[in-house]
């Protein structure tokens, strides 16, 4: 089982930026994935990356806006969000699977964070 912590949420203005950090104690090996919730909504897919070549992927709403990154050395993901939205406002959380290659569906993640807030304000 891998435990996850998130951090570095906040309330931020519609065009900041902000770059989140999940880290990652046990065994570590296999792709990370960022999945963000609305309340009343069903979690979201937003980006992962994968352990095989570092590959990554995002959905259609973030591309070219939020960059996922990690540090082996650290057992860090980081997700750098920039030109951020209203919409963009959510409860953000990582996700862990032992798929080595990219996932965008929950099932395929076991583990998971609490998550941390993102407050876009317009």
């Amino acid at each position: 089982q891998v435990q996850l912590v998130e951090s570095g949420g906040g309330l931020v203005q519609a065009g900041d930026s902000l770059t989140l950090s999940c880290v990652a104690s046990g065994r570590t090996v296999g792709s990370t994935g960022w999945f963000r919730q609305v309340p009343g909504q069903e979690r979201e897919f937003v980006a992962a990356i994968s352990s095989i070549l570092i590959s990554t992927h995002y959905s259609n709403s973030v591309k070219g806006r939020f960059t996922v990154s990690r540090d082996d050395a650290k057992n860090t993901v980081y997700l750098q969000m920039e030109s951020l939205k209203s919409e963009d406002t959510a409860v953000y959380y990582c996700a862990h699977s032992t798929y080595g290659s990219i996932r965008t569906t929950e099932d395929d993640y076991d583990s998971w964070g609490r998550g941390t807030q993102v407050t876009v304000s317009s």
